[in-house]
């Protein structure tokens, strides 16, 4: 089931292949969301407001691991498209050993800094309990999201992305169910939604896991190497510690962010719960789309084919921009109902939380066109072997971002507005320099 890419025509072959990761995701963000609707519909807004601020807080703890096993990906393409089983094998003994080890500490760390999450995120006593709750059971499932993006990593690499889909939609089947269950039939709270979660997760990583080393002798040879090379640990580790970074530092800033949203009280909490839901599950498929074509990119980059670098990324340009401007319109018209998705009808602030979320939507919503061309942007430098300009790009998008979020809602006049309107400031920053550099280091970089 492993496709080269290196080979046939150059943008059906990539949307074929991005086709079952876009699909994976958007069920991910299906069973995401499903936790929202369940908890906000039949929890309250507290509840609504704590598993929101959860959310952001997991989606930056996982960043890191997810950022490691992207970086080790690109090394797992690049070696595929130069053939090399040996050196393949080497870097996935290499990463697997990293990312475990970080896994590990990770998971230490997320429990023992669990009293001070509440004081950096700024979160509201009435919220906090039940936000304490969710997290305790939560951070049990970081080494299964390990175990599904190490090896879902890998199998992208080597061109099978039907699988990762195959494991995930499990997942996300079971964790709706057991939402209904333990949150409506048992009545476990907040706390049943997280154990739902983490039960989808283990079925999931261990699930694919098991797959792996079945059908994947690079998988069984690699894991059984314990001599590993020097040269080979440096390039494990520079692609993935700075992928890493990117990753963490930009879930980093939107987790300040959501420490100053926090500061605006319960209601624009809960506002900014669901609206971010939203607002990911419409960009989602272009960022598993910018990952798609940075497995693309590795792979013939490994394989030295430059005219099918630059046709794939004519086309990945095309391609992301007809979808950013579809969907903007889409969030744009539909906001309100959308809204109204996560909110109880009963609850006397809903006008407000409503209000606020769709003007986030409406700020956000008129430029993915921005985020969608970031995407590509890291994809292609993680792919062509620089992985740090695509920190240098998150740095100056975040940057930007927590800056003029700060900045801009502190104003009477602009308030929490302020905030929704630095995001799309910084992606066209961030944009435009990744684009100078590209087009005065093109040569350089092929």
């Amino acid at each position: 089931m492993n496709k080269d890419l290196t080979r046939g025509p150059v943008l059906r072959t990539m949307l074929l292949f991005a086709v079952p990761m876009i699909i994976g995701n958007l069920l991910q963000q299906c069973y995401n969301i499903a936790d929202t609707m369940i908890v906000g519909k039949y929890l309250g807004k507290n509840a609504l407001a704590a598993v929101g601020s959860s959310f952001t807080l997991m989606t930056f703890l996982t960043s890191i691991l997810l950022g490691l096993c992207m970086g080790s990906g690109a090394v797992f393409s690049i070696r595929f498209g130069q053939k090399d089983e040996e050196k393949l094998k080497e870097s996935i003994s290499a990463s697997f050993l990293l990312i475990g080890a970080m896994t590990l500490l990770l998971n230490a760390a997320a429990f023992l800094c669990l009293p001070g999450i509440r004081v950096f995120l700024r979160v509201p006593e009435e919220v906090w309990g039940i936000m304490r709750e969710y997290l305790a059971v939560i951070f049990c499932g970081i080494a299964a999201t390990f175990l599904y993006n190490y090896f879902a990593s890998f199998l992208r690499a080597v061109g099978n992305s039907l699988v990762p889909l195959i494991f995930l939609a499990l997942s996300a089947l079971l964790n709706i169910a057991l939402d209904f269950l333990f949150v409506l039939g048992l009545e476990r709270g907040a706390a049943g939604a997280a154990e739902a979660t983490v039960i989808s997760q283990y079925l999931s990583g261990l699930g694919i896991m098991a797959y792996a080393l079945v059908r994947c002798p690079q998988i069984r040879g690699g894991l059984k190497r314990w001599r590993i090379s020097r040269s080979c640990i440096r390039e494990i580790a520079g692609f993935s510690v700075l992928t890493c970074i990117q990753q963490s530092v930009m879930n980093l800033g939107i987790l300040m962010v959501q420490g100053l949203v926090n500061s605006f009280g319960a209601v624009v909490m809960a506002a900014f719960a669901a609206a971010v839901k939203i607002d990911a599950f419409a960009y989602m498929p272009v960022q598993d789309f910018g990952n798609a074509f940075s497995t693309f990119i590795a792979q013939n980059y490994g394989a030295k084919k430059e005219d099918r670098i630059r046709a794939g990324l004519k086309g990945a340009v095309l391609t992301a921009s007809v979808f950013s401007i579809a969907v903007s319109g889409i969030v744009w018209i539909f906001a309100d109902r959308l809204m109204g998705l996560f909110v109880d009808g009963k609850d006397a602030q809903v006008g407000e939380i409503i209000r606020e979320g769709v003007r986030y939507l409406h700020i956000e919503g008129a430029f993915y066109c921005g985020i969608g061309c970031l995407f590509l942007l890291y994809g292609l430098y993680r792919a062509l072997g620089k992985p740090g300009m695509s920190v240098v790009l998150t740095v100056i998008s975040l940057g930007t971002r927590v800056a003029l979020a700060y900045i801009l809602s502190a104003i009477p006049a602009v308030g929490v507005a302020g905030i929704w309107w630095s995001v799309p400031i910084g992606w066209f920053l961030a944009d435009a320099v990744g684009i100078s550099y590209y087009l005065l280091k093109r040569k350089e970089l092929m």
